[in-house]
């Protein structure tokens, strides 16, 4: 009984450590940097505030080396590599979020993330390789990190990428 009380109590203080925690200090305490900013080569921007919503244009992940991770799940990409993709464009995500409100504990909500996983036609584990993104976004803000969402396979992405993700996120009035 005592134990289960220890327990439920270091639960109870990581998780007001983790509510008094900025998404920034977070992303510190776990390691992680977010990389330099793609600019968009095309006719489009990376994100478009309307109202108190912010719209991130898809990504596709980078390795550090600036190249995408290409491939197909199912064919030659395994889903512990989707699930890494994944998580290199949660960064990138991030840091587009970032470019685009400075701060990102105005974040009251990341509302919707759509994932396009390029897989086979019997591939099935497309939600897991998501969860890449969406644990990394749980992580970095908390409850307010969680999310509707929708993980589909398709048949091919742009220069052949493995994946690719878009977002909608809530902020703070301006």
């Amino acid at each position: 009984m005592i134990m289960a009380g220890l327990t439920i109590f270091a639960l109870f203080s990581s998780m007001v450590t983790l509510k008094a925690q900025s998404p920034e200090k977070r992303l510190v305490e776990l390691k992680l940097s977010v990389p330099k900013l793609q600019i968009a080569n095309n006719n489009y921007v990376g994100a478009v505030r309307s109202g108190n919503l912010i719209f991130l244009s898809g990504k596709g992940p980078r390795s550090s080396n600036g190249a995408y991770v290409t491939g197909k799940l199912g064919q030659n990409m395994e889903i512990a590599d989707g699930v890494k993709a994944a998580r290199l464009i949660a960064l990138a995500q991030i840091a587009e979020l970032q470019a685009a409100i400075s701060e990102l504990s105005k974040v009251k909500r990341i509302v919707k993330v759509n994932g396009f996983i390029n897989s086979t036609g019997d591939f099935t584990g497309q939600s897991i390789v998501l969860d890449g993104f969406s644990d990394l976004m749980v992580a970095v803000f908390g409850e307010k990190g969680k999310h509707a969402r929708t993980s589909v396979g398709v048949a091919s992405l742009p220069l052949n990428m493995a994946l690719e993700i878009e977002m909608i996120v809530e902020v703070m009035p301006e």
